[in-house]
Protein backbone atom coordinates (compact mmCIF):
# COMPACT_ATOMS: atom_id res chain seq x y z
CA UNK A 1 0.00 0.00 0.00
CA UNK A 2 1.81 2.82 -0.97
CA UNK A 3 2.05 6.01 1.51
CA UNK A 4 2.32 9.62 1.02
CA UNK A 5 3.30 12.65 3.05
CA UNK A 6 0.46 14.25 5.69
CA UNK A 7 1.21 17.48 7.24
CA UNK A 8 0.11 18.37 10.61
CA UNK A 9 0.63 15.22 12.30
CA UNK A 10 3.58 15.31 14.52
CA UNK A 11 6.99 15.56 13.33
CA UNK A 12 6.21 13.58 10.52
CA UNK A 13 3.36 11.79 9.15
CA UNK A 14 2.38 9.28 6.31
CA UNK A 15 -0.89 8.10 5.46
CA UNK A 16 -2.68 5.62 2.13
CA UNK A 17 -5.07 3.45 1.11
CA UNK A 18 -5.05 0.19 -0.20
CA UNK A 19 -5.35 -0.68 -4.73
CA UNK A 20 -9.11 -0.01 -6.03
CA UNK A 21 -9.11 -4.25 -6.50
CA UNK A 22 -7.17 -5.13 -3.24
CA UNK A 23 -9.12 -8.16 -1.61
CA UNK A 24 -8.29 -6.65 2.17
CA UNK A 25 -9.14 -3.11 1.95
CA UNK A 26 -7.29 -0.54 4.16
CA UNK A 27 -6.55 2.78 4.93
CA UNK A 28 -3.96 4.08 7.51
CA UNK A 29 -1.84 6.84 8.83
CA UNK A 30 1.21 6.63 10.69
CA UNK A 31 2.89 9.57 12.61
CA UNK A 32 6.13 9.91 14.60
CA UNK A 33 5.64 12.21 17.79
CA UNK A 34 8.73 12.92 20.13
CA UNK A 35 9.52 9.17 21.13
CA UNK A 36 6.15 7.52 20.12
CA UNK A 37 4.85 6.44 16.80
CA UNK A 38 0.72 6.14 16.51
CA UNK A 39 -0.61 4.16 14.08
CA UNK A 40 -4.40 4.52 12.96
CA UNK A 41 -5.68 1.42 10.58
CA UNK A 42 -9.33 1.04 9.49
CA UNK A 43 -10.25 -2.58 7.13
CA UNK A 44 -13.63 -1.87 5.76
CA UNK A 45 -16.32 -3.97 4.61
CA UNK A 46 -18.37 -4.14 1.65
CA UNK A 47 -16.82 -0.46 0.67
CA UNK A 48 -13.78 0.84 -0.72
CA UNK A 49 -11.25 2.23 1.29
CA UNK A 50 -10.77 6.30 -0.31
CA UNK A 51 -9.89 9.57 0.26
CA UNK A 52 -13.39 9.79 1.92
CA UNK A 53 -12.23 7.44 4.89
CA UNK A 54 -8.82 8.75 5.09
CA UNK A 55 -9.61 12.15 5.78
CA UNK A 56 -11.45 11.44 9.45
CA UNK A 57 -8.55 8.54 9.70
CA UNK A 58 -6.41 11.75 9.61
CA UNK A 59 -8.42 14.21 11.62
CA UNK A 60 -8.61 11.69 14.24
CA UNK A 61 -4.59 11.25 14.23
CA UNK A 62 -3.95 14.65 14.71
CA UNK A 63 -6.36 14.74 17.87
CA UNK A 64 -4.40 11.78 19.13
CA UNK A 65 -0.97 12.79 19.00
CA UNK A 66 -2.34 16.44 20.67
CA UNK A 67 -2.92 14.27 23.06
CA UNK A 68 0.25 11.88 24.00
CA UNK A 69 1.51 14.63 26.54
CA UNK A 70 -1.35 13.50 28.32
CA UNK A 71 -1.59 9.81 28.14
CA UNK A 72 -0.98 7.68 31.29
CA UNK A 73 -0.39 4.58 29.25
CA UNK A 74 2.77 2.79 30.63
CA UNK A 75 5.14 0.73 28.29
CA UNK A 76 7.86 -1.63 29.01
CA UNK A 77 6.67 -5.09 31.30
CA UNK A 78 4.58 -7.17 29.18
CA UNK A 79 1.20 -9.17 30.97
CA UNK A 80 0.89 -11.33 27.73
CA UNK A 81 4.22 -12.30 26.84
CA UNK A 82 7.76 -13.11 28.31
CA UNK A 83 11.28 -14.67 26.73
CA UNK A 84 10.03 -18.28 27.34
CA UNK A 85 7.26 -17.72 24.48
CA UNK A 86 9.69 -17.06 21.59
CA UNK A 87 11.36 -20.59 22.04
CA UNK A 88 10.93 -21.95 18.23
CA UNK A 89 9.81 -18.61 17.04
CA UNK A 90 12.23 -15.68 17.33
CA UNK A 91 16.11 -14.92 17.91
CA UNK A 92 16.39 -15.26 21.76
CA UNK A 93 19.61 -13.34 21.69
CA UNK A 94 18.31 -9.99 20.29
CA UNK A 95 14.72 -10.47 21.74
CA UNK A 96 13.09 -7.15 22.57
CA UNK A 97 9.85 -7.30 24.60
CA UNK A 98 7.39 -4.35 24.69
CA UNK A 99 3.82 -3.30 25.83
CA UNK A 100 2.76 -1.30 23.25
CA UNK A 101 -0.93 -0.29 25.18
CA UNK A 102 -3.81 -1.88 26.66
CA UNK A 103 -4.25 -5.57 26.27
CA UNK A 104 -1.83 -5.02 23.39
CA UNK A 105 2.28 -6.62 23.66
CA UNK A 106 4.47 -7.66 21.18
CA UNK A 107 8.44 -9.07 20.90
CA UNK A 108 10.53 -8.98 17.88
CA UNK A 109 14.19 -10.04 16.90
CA UNK A 110 16.98 -8.31 15.31
CA UNK A 111 15.17 -9.64 11.68
CA UNK A 112 12.12 -8.26 12.79
CA UNK A 113 10.18 -11.47 13.22
CA UNK A 114 7.51 -10.79 15.61
CA UNK A 115 4.93 -12.16 17.79
CA UNK A 116 2.27 -10.17 19.07
CA UNK A 117 -0.48 -10.71 21.74
CA UNK A 118 -3.67 -7.99 21.24
CA UNK A 119 -6.50 -8.66 24.05
CA UNK A 120 -10.18 -6.81 23.09
CA UNK A 121 -13.95 -7.01 24.32
CA UNK A 122 -16.09 -8.46 21.86
CA UNK A 123 -19.42 -10.39 21.59
CA UNK A 124 -19.50 -13.88 21.06
CA UNK A 125 -21.80 -13.99 18.30
CA UNK A 126 -19.27 -11.28 16.67
CA UNK A 127 -16.45 -14.48 17.40
CA UNK A 128 -18.66 -16.63 15.74
CA UNK A 129 -19.09 -14.80 12.51
CA UNK A 130 -15.69 -13.97 12.56
CA UNK A 131 -15.00 -17.99 12.50
CA UNK A 132 -17.28 -18.20 9.50
CA UNK A 133 -15.89 -15.17 7.09
CA UNK A 134 -14.16 -15.75 3.73
CA UNK A 135 -10.89 -14.87 3.00
CA UNK A 136 -7.36 -15.36 1.75
CA UNK A 137 -6.60 -17.44 4.95
CA UNK A 138 -6.92 -20.99 6.00
CA UNK A 139 -8.93 -21.45 8.81
CA UNK A 140 -9.02 -24.11 11.66
CA UNK A 141 -10.79 -24.58 15.03
CA UNK A 142 -8.73 -25.20 18.31
CA UNK A 143 -11.29 -26.81 20.10
CA UNK A 144 -9.16 -27.87 22.93
CA UNK A 145 -8.69 -23.64 23.41
CA UNK A 146 -12.87 -23.68 23.76
CA UNK A 147 -15.25 -24.11 21.10
CA UNK A 148 -14.73 -20.33 19.85
CA UNK A 149 -11.18 -20.78 19.09
CA UNK A 150 -9.84 -21.08 15.69
CA UNK A 151 -6.81 -20.66 13.95
CA UNK A 152 -5.92 -18.85 10.41
CA UNK A 153 -2.46 -19.88 7.91
CA UNK A 154 -1.40 -19.96 4.71
CA UNK A 155 -2.73 -16.56 3.59
CA UNK A 156 -2.51 -16.16 -0.06
CA UNK A 157 -2.58 -12.06 0.64
CA UNK A 158 -0.48 -10.64 3.18
CA UNK A 159 2.13 -12.31 5.07
CA UNK A 160 1.47 -15.87 3.62
CA UNK A 161 4.00 -16.79 6.23
CA UNK A 162 1.92 -15.71 9.36
CA UNK A 163 -0.45 -17.83 11.40
CA UNK A 164 -2.79 -16.35 14.24
CA UNK A 165 -4.70 -18.54 16.73
CA UNK A 166 -7.89 -16.20 18.09
CA UNK A 167 -9.01 -17.52 21.58
CA UNK A 168 -12.11 -16.14 23.40
CA UNK A 169 -13.56 -15.87 27.08
CA UNK A 170 -16.15 -14.16 29.09
CA UNK A 171 -16.76 -11.49 26.32
CA UNK A 172 -12.72 -10.99 25.56
CA UNK A 173 -10.80 -12.11 22.44
CA UNK A 174 -7.18 -12.54 22.37
CA UNK A 175 -5.37 -12.48 18.99
CA UNK A 176 -1.85 -14.57 18.90
CA UNK A 177 -0.07 -14.03 16.01
CA UNK A 178 3.22 -14.87 14.40
CA UNK A 179 4.71 -13.16 11.47
CA UNK A 180 8.15 -14.14 10.27
CA UNK A 181 9.65 -12.45 7.88
CA UNK A 182 10.58 -15.13 5.34
CA UNK A 183 10.00 -18.82 5.72
CA UNK A 184 10.54 -19.94 8.94
CA UNK A 185 10.00 -23.81 10.40
CA UNK A 186 7.10 -22.53 12.44
CA UNK A 187 5.25 -20.49 9.45
CA UNK A 188 1.51 -21.50 9.20
CA UNK A 189 1.67 -23.99 12.16
CA UNK A 190 -1.43 -23.41 14.21
CA UNK A 191 0.07 -26.45 15.99
CA UNK A 192 3.46 -24.87 17.20
CA UNK A 193 1.33 -21.27 18.00
CA UNK A 194 -0.65 -23.50 20.19
CA UNK A 195 1.62 -23.72 22.95
CA UNK A 196 1.68 -20.07 23.48
CA UNK A 197 -1.77 -19.52 22.49
CA UNK A 198 -3.04 -21.70 25.67
CA UNK A 199 -0.72 -19.74 28.16
CA UNK A 200 -2.70 -16.47 27.27
CA UNK A 201 -5.75 -18.39 27.05
CA UNK A 202 -4.86 -19.34 30.89
CA UNK A 203 -4.16 -15.59 31.60
CA UNK A 204 -7.28 -13.96 29.45
CA UNK A 205 -9.38 -16.32 31.66
CA UNK A 206 -8.17 -14.96 35.42
CA UNK A 207 -8.11 -11.17 33.39
CA UNK A 208 -10.93 -8.73 35.21
CA UNK A 209 -12.77 -6.52 32.23
CA UNK A 210 -11.77 -3.55 33.32
CA UNK A 211 -8.12 -4.93 32.30
CA UNK A 212 -8.79 -4.83 28.78
CA UNK A 213 -9.06 -1.95 25.94
CA UNK A 214 -12.31 -1.56 24.50
CA UNK A 215 -13.20 -1.10 21.06
CA UNK A 216 -14.20 2.37 21.36
CA UNK A 217 -17.88 1.66 20.15
CA UNK A 218 -16.49 -0.69 17.09
CA UNK A 219 -18.72 -3.67 16.96
CA UNK A 220 -16.03 -5.85 16.60
CA UNK A 221 -13.06 -6.80 13.48
CA UNK A 222 -15.76 -8.56 11.79
CA UNK A 223 -17.60 -5.73 10.45
CA UNK A 224 -14.91 -2.94 10.51
CA UNK A 225 -11.62 -3.43 12.74
CA UNK A 226 -9.75 -0.08 13.77
CA UNK A 227 -6.23 -0.30 15.31
CA UNK A 228 -4.92 2.53 17.02
CA UNK A 229 -1.37 1.70 18.56
CA UNK A 230 1.09 4.25 20.25
CA UNK A 231 4.43 2.83 20.68
CA UNK A 232 7.51 3.82 21.55
CA UNK A 233 9.95 5.01 18.85
CA UNK A 234 12.46 3.62 19.71
CA UNK A 235 11.03 0.01 18.17
CA UNK A 236 10.44 1.91 14.77
CA UNK A 237 13.32 3.32 14.21
CA UNK A 238 15.30 0.16 15.08
CA UNK A 239 13.26 -2.16 12.53
CA UNK A 240 11.30 0.78 10.08
CA UNK A 241 7.66 1.40 10.48
CA UNK A 242 6.96 0.35 7.26
CA UNK A 243 9.13 -2.83 7.56
CA UNK A 244 6.83 -4.21 10.28
CA UNK A 245 3.80 -2.93 8.46
CA UNK A 246 4.52 -5.11 5.70
CA UNK A 247 5.24 -8.50 7.15
CA UNK A 248 2.69 -8.03 9.91
CA UNK A 249 -0.37 -8.00 7.33
CA UNK A 250 -2.54 -11.43 7.73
Amino acid sequence: MPLNAVSGIGDEGQGGTSATGAERQEASVVALSGDYILQISVYPIGRRADDALLGPITQAARVAVGNVSKTSERFGTCEWLTAADADGFLEKSTLQVQRTGAGSCMMFDREANTMIVAVIAISRDTVISMMKRPGPCQHVTVPELGSEAFGEHSCTKGNGNAVNIFVWKNGRQASILFAPVKPHPASGSVERLKAVATRVYGKLSRLTSSAVAQPDGVPGRFRRRSDRRLVPRQQSERHGVLRLRDHLSI
